[in-house]
């Protein structure tokens, strides 16, 4: 369908194109995505030519204090492309002739409304390919935009898991434009000193069951592993791999990935590594010595059975033993994670646990030391101002989340060891 050159659609006739949007199976199930779309729309409808900074979307939108730093979060440019992605979904599959179509254009936050006539095509930004059954395709639109939806973030997860994996090869030839904060310098400095690049180790949980027809954890102690089918890692522990490979690049350091699957014991001796991911996941952490001060388990009875728990091992005065986030049955708003320093089986290596109960929290644990202002916070409490000083130790984390975005993180205790 050419799009026409000229766009006359009028005011509500766009907005009615952004409800239609905000109703559809691609976009419904993401409040965070559909608060972004009808945000952008206004803007752009209401204030033509002005441009969006991303400091504005992360207040105004997503929630984030106003101290918010776009070269150290991503999470605008992150919603932006997945909010691409649906928008390229709902026009292959559910709005193939819609009269208006809307698009985010790369390298931009500002929406555009396009006028299409009968037999035209979509923006090449929007192009998506199309089943070649449209009969099928029409008798099926329900359940295939349900297995879009969940099978388009794992494919982001994927590409930008890839994008880590690639960018190694080309690190060397990259000069850093900025240098590290000293924060960034003292806190990794084990790992930047070592004589071979840290692997981080993420979290790949098995699943029993396809996203067409319903999935759950893969239980060891009920089910046999010939029942496995599926192998998927949550977007807080994509999200958290890029936040440490932009700081490994300011360090000028590659990083190698590995999921947890893969994951053996020769790596341990060998190698200093990254952990991404709760034991409740990443089950490689249940093999070897992990945290012995704040340490996650399972609630085996009553109304919270099965849920994943933090207990706090040795509870100073005023300090909680037990830390649960947001039942399961419900949307989280709040999360706890562990970042753990801890020494490896060679005591020449260190292991980093980066961990939540959920996979929000994950992010947020990956996020707070990948980021200047909260590392500065955490140094300070352990007494540490020079690199070579920090040693083992372990730190709980309060997680508040708004829309399945990490928006404030408090460090609620530290443990230091050898000090």
């Amino acid at each position: 369908m050419a799009l026409t050159r000229t766009f006359t659609a009028g005011r509500e006739q766009c907005f009615q194109q952004v409800e239609k949007l905000i109703n559809s199976h691609s976009l419904r199930g993401s409040e965070s995505l559909c608060k972004l779309l009808r945000y952008l729309a206004e803007h752009s409808l209401d204030h033509p030519g002005t441009t969006l900074k991303e400091h504005q979307i992360a207040t105004e939108v997503l929630g984030r204090p106003v101290g918010f730093d776009p070269q150290s979060d991503s999470t605008v440019r992150v919603q932006a492309g997945r909010l691409r992605v649906k928008l390229a979904e709902y026009y292959a599959h559910e709005g193939p002739e819609d009269p208006i179509v809307l698009e985010v254009p790369k390298g931009s936050y500002s929406l555009t409304f396009h006028a299409r006539t009968p037999g035209g095509h979509l923006p090449a930004g929007l192009t998506l390919e199309r089943e070649s059954s449209k009969a099928a395709g029409r008798g099926s639109n329900r359940g295939w935009a349900v297995a879009v939806g969940a099978l388009s973030v794992l494919l982001l997860a994927s590409l930008v898991t890839s994008a880590v994996l690639w960018s190694g090869l080309s690190r060397s030839q990259v000069v850093a434009k900025e240098s590290a904060p000293a924060a960034y310098e003292i806190f990794w400095s084990r790992f930047v000193a070592a004589p071979q690049p840290a692997w981080v180790i993420f979290s790949n949980a098995n699943f029993v069951g396809r996203p067409q027809t319903n999935m759950r954890y893969f239980n060891p102690s009920t089910d046999s592993r010939e029942v496995i089918l599926d192998h998927y890692t949550g977007v807080g522990e994509v999200l958290a791999i890029h936040e440490l490979d932009r700081v490994f690049g300011l360090l000028n350091r590659q990083l190698r990935v590995k999921r947890g699957a893969l994951f053996s014991l020769d790596d341990v001796r060998n190698n200093d590594l990254i952990f991404i991911g709760s034991p409740a996941e990443n089950l490689t952490l249940l093999e070897i010595p992990g945290t012995q001060e704040f340490v996650f388990q399972r609630v085996n009875s009553g109304p919270r059975k099965g849920d994943v728990e933090v207990i706090n091992v040795h509870p100073a005065a005023g300090e909680s033993q037990v830390f649960l986030a947001s039942p399961t049955s419900q949307s989280v708003n709040e999360d706890y994670a562990i970042v753990g320093l801890e020494p490896g089986l060679d005591p020449a290596r260190s292991m980093l646990i980066l961990a939540g109960t959920t996979t929000v929290g994950t992010q947020a644990a990956a996020e707070y030391v990948c980021r200047q202002d909260s590392l500065a916070e955490l140094l300070q409490r352990l007494g540490v101002s020079t690199s070579g000083d920090l040693k083992p130790f372990e730190a709980l984390l309060r997680v508040k989340v708004t829309h399945g975005v990490p928006v404030k993180t408090d460090l609620l205790a530290v443990r230091a060891k050898g000090h």
